[in-house]
């Protein structure tokens, strides 16, 4: 049943908006009279208004709507509760849907649960917002509903999510302090060479004298900054442009620069750590959801974004479907670390192969934490030896023509 956004007026005149579903636009007003409302706009997920009131078609749909990953991990978290109370799946994804506060986000919601009274399964219902739900969240959802352990396998997700999303967000807080520094440095550098530099230049030219080495690389800075600076920008800016635009179009170049990437001592470290990571903890969840094996590793392959190592994996899962064991066929990619393969190995031998995947993504992951923590404490006193030596360099290139002309006066 499709969704519609609503504006309408209550008895006291105030302007109320809200979500409601409908067969018909004429069946929406109804619904929204039968509320005691006046309604004054009407338009349904595909729809933006316009200014004057009216329903402008976009083509847009919820299928395009994205959600942030403190949103996913809520939203998992509420359909976990919430399932684990023996709810039937249209009361809670009503009840998720009245809970949240964005209204994108309910409609959403709404738009899901609609496709659900239609007699579609809950994940099938997921997918057709790709954007909104990964990959690796409706397959998993898909798991849990045939092993009946939707619940359990949505607080796995909630759990994952979560991690994910303070991950990110501890990067970015301690990148707050260096960024400003940067600005800060850069500010501060320019300010010299656009202000300071051409009136100690044109002290210098009036007295004739030899300058040097240092003062006349500066004054060459200075005046191709100020000649060619904005060129400069402007090239680099399109530069920019058409790299990424090539970097996101064309696959084989994309996973050149990649590979090239992996070579460089501690991007490519980080890029194994996090990629294997990801890869690991995907597999473990899909796992313990009863996914079966080479199924999770597919599943599990496609989320990782460097190319190489994707294509490494996939072709580990071939060897697996061949008879290969699982840490002999990952070890062949000359990706994964030790300490993973060999609880990937004891997990096989054990049948604890779940337990051993998540052990060994909790491993990779605290890795990870330690190699952005020693990267983050040395970035900042790197930021500041390196400005404090252009400065450093500014500064000298100022004072030595003026210590120059005091020996000469001497």
């Amino acid at each position: 049943m499709p969704v519609y956004h609503y504006v309408a007026l209550n008895h006291k005149g105030a302007k109320e908006k809200g979500i409601i579903e409908a067969e018909s636009v004429k069946q929406c007003r109804q619904l929204i009279r039968n509320k005691g409302l006046l309604p004054l706009e009407t338009y349904s997920a595909r729809q933006t208004k316009r200014k004057n009131g009216e329903a402008k078609f976009t083509g847009k749909s919820a299928s395009n709507y994205t959600v942030s990953n403190k949103e996913l991990a809520l939203i998992s978290r509420q359909l976990a509760t919430l399932f684990a109370a023996g709810m039937p799946v249209e009361e809670v994804l009503t009840a998720v849907a009245e809970q949240t506060e964005k209204p994108r986000t309910k409609s959403l919601m709404s738009s899901v649960r609609s496709r659900v009274t239609e007699g579609h399964a809950l994940a099938n219902a997921l997918r057709d917002f790709p954007r909104a739900f990964s990959n690796l969240f409706c397959s998993t959802v898909a798991a849990g509903e045939k092993s009946g352990h939707l619940d359990r396998v949505l607080d796995r997700l909630a759990d994952y999510t979560e991690q994910q999303f303070y991950m990110r967000q501890k990067i970015k807080n301690a990148l707050i302090y260096p960024s400003i520094m940067i600005f800060v440095s850069i500010g501060i550098v320019g300010f010299l060479l656009e202000f300071v530099v051409p009136k100690m230049v044109a002290v210098y030219s009036d007295t004739g004298q030899a300058l040097p080495l240092m003062t006349s690389i500066l004054i060459a800075i200075s005046n191709g900054i100020k000649s060619y600076g904005l060129i400069a920008v402007g090239l680099v800016a399109v530069g920019l442009f058409f790299f990424r635009r090539h970097l996101k179009n064309d696959l084989h170049f994309r996973e050149r620069i990649q590979h090239m990437a992996l070579r460089i001592p501690i991007i490519g470290n980080a890029t194994k750590v996090i990629n294997t990571a990801r890869f690991s903890r995907t597999f473990a969840i899909l796992s313990s959801a009863g996914v079966s094996i080479l199924e999770a590793m597919n599943i599990s392959a496609q989320l990782i974004t460097n190319i190489p190592i994707r294509k490494a994996v996939e072709t580990a899962t071939n060897r697996i479907r061949e008879g290969a064991n699982i840490h002999l066929a990952l070890k062949q990619t000359n990706y994964f670390p030790p300490m993973s393969l060999h609880l990937i190995a004891s997990g096989e031998a054990s049948g604890q192969l779940e337990n051993m995947l998540e052990r060994a993504a909790n491993n990779q992951d605290n890795e990870i934490k330690q190699l952005i923590e020693t990267s983050l404490t040395l970035f900042e006193p790197a930021i500041i030896l390196i400005m404090g030596t252009v400065v450093l360099f500014i500064v000298l290139a100022i004072l030595l023509p003026i210590f120059q002309l005091d020996q000469m006066a001497g």
